[in-house]
């Protein structure tokens, strides 16, 4: 049987501009969203409108940045585990130069561990440049893990992935201590705009906010995590710009914050978990490289900086679209309206091509 190789087609447009200031990057900057829930495109657009009507725009915060790796090593007790933690903390810069024989962008900047039973996990956290970093992490891992099996008495091989990364999967430690990159982004948006563009009330998108989001999902037994439909915009931003697409289940964990300020509404959305790379696997294609460059991530800049602004960017676009939505559905019937409207026109519209 001959293998063969095909390209999924997902639609995609691009919206915006969205405004945007903060430590990382002042611009105005409109983003491609690939999705097949084409309503996500005017939705984000209305957001991006009232960023454009806010006198700061978006602000986003980068708040920290980290690829992690857990490995595992078995002890033979609880107590030799223990020990061996102790040394291995104790000597991260050794670790350090080991990270850099495998690597010109790793550099191992944290070490965290856990100790269950006989069992030793090791969480290792790295700074990648402008990659993602999941082999980068990987490979420092696979070094590190073979050097202190060499040279810390009473441990031998588990695993060289031990789910304390945690990878791809929706837990507490990460949202956290953090994994990939951790922004803040805030919208003061003032009452004419949330009245005019929103046809909502800051009152009652905080009264939507506080039960839907913070208690609803507390009793859904959500995991670090309390926000309206992060995943939508994540998916269709990573697809666009060459993301590994399994990377929103940890980052849309998040939580979304809304204010009334004397009839303004300050909006916020925290994502401390967002995985983004401007190179690496999936950057090599053609639409993936004309995306970027016009993002301005394929500008020369140090190590590090475009990864940063992109991350920047899918933040604000996630804002864009949670606030959009929540605004619908402070107003009965809006948000079906709309789904229905919309659906039946790109429907129409493919038709007629």
């Amino acid at each position: 049987m001959t293998e063969t190789h095909a390209t999924a087609a997902v639609p995609m447009k691009w919206v915006g501009p969205l405004r945007i200031s903060g430590n990382v990057a002042t611009t105005e900057a409109q983003v491609p969203l690939a999705t097949y829930e084409t309503p996500l495109w005017p939705s984000v657009g209305r957001g991006a409108k009232v960023s454009r009507l806010a006198e700061r725009g978006i602000v986003a915060t980068l708040v920290d940045e980290r690829m992690t790796r857990s490995v595992l090593v078995e002890a033979t007790d609880a107590g030799t585990a223990l020990a061996a933690a102790r040394i291995i903390e104790a000597r991260i810069d050794e670790l350090r130069d080991v990270v850099r024989t495998c690597s010109r962008f790793a550099e191992l900047i944290g070490i965290r561990h856990e100790i269950n039973a006989n069992l030793l996990f090791l969480r290792f956290e790295f700074s990648t440049g402008d990659a993602s970093g999941h082999n980068m992490a990987t490979l420092a891992s696979d070094a590190l893990l073979g050097h202190l099996l060499q040279t810390v008495p009473g441990i031998s091989y588990g695993s060289i992935s031990g789910n304390y990364c945690t990878d791809k999967k929706a837990t507490a430690i990460n949202g956290i201590l953090g994994r990939g990159k951790n922004v803040v982004t805030e919208l003061l948006v003032p009452r004419d705009v949330v009245e005019g563009v929103l046809h909502t009330t800051a009152a009652r998108v905080v009264q939507l906010n506080l039960r839907k989001n913070l208690l609803g999902t507390l009793l859904a037994g959500g995991v670090r995590s309390a926000n309206a439909h992060y995943a939508n915009m994540l998916l269709a931003f990573y697809l666009a710009t060459g993301q590994d697409a399994a990377n929103i289940v940890e980052g849309s964990q998040g939580v979304t914050m809304a204010e009334d300020r004397d009839g303004d509404l300050y909006f916020a959305c925290t994502l401390p978990n967002l995985i983004v790379g401007t190179v690496g696997n999936g950057k090599g294609l053609p639409f993936v490289e004309t995306n970027l460059t016009r993002l301005g991530c394929r500008a020369e800049r140090v190590p590090g900086e475009n990864a940063r602004r992109l991350a920047v960017l899918a933040a604000a676009t996630v804002l864009c679209g949670e606030l959009s939505l929540l605004a619908a559905q402070t107003n009965p019937g809006e948000l079906m309206r709309a789904h229905v409207q919309l659906e039946r026109d790109n429907t129409t519209a493919k038709v007629g091509a």
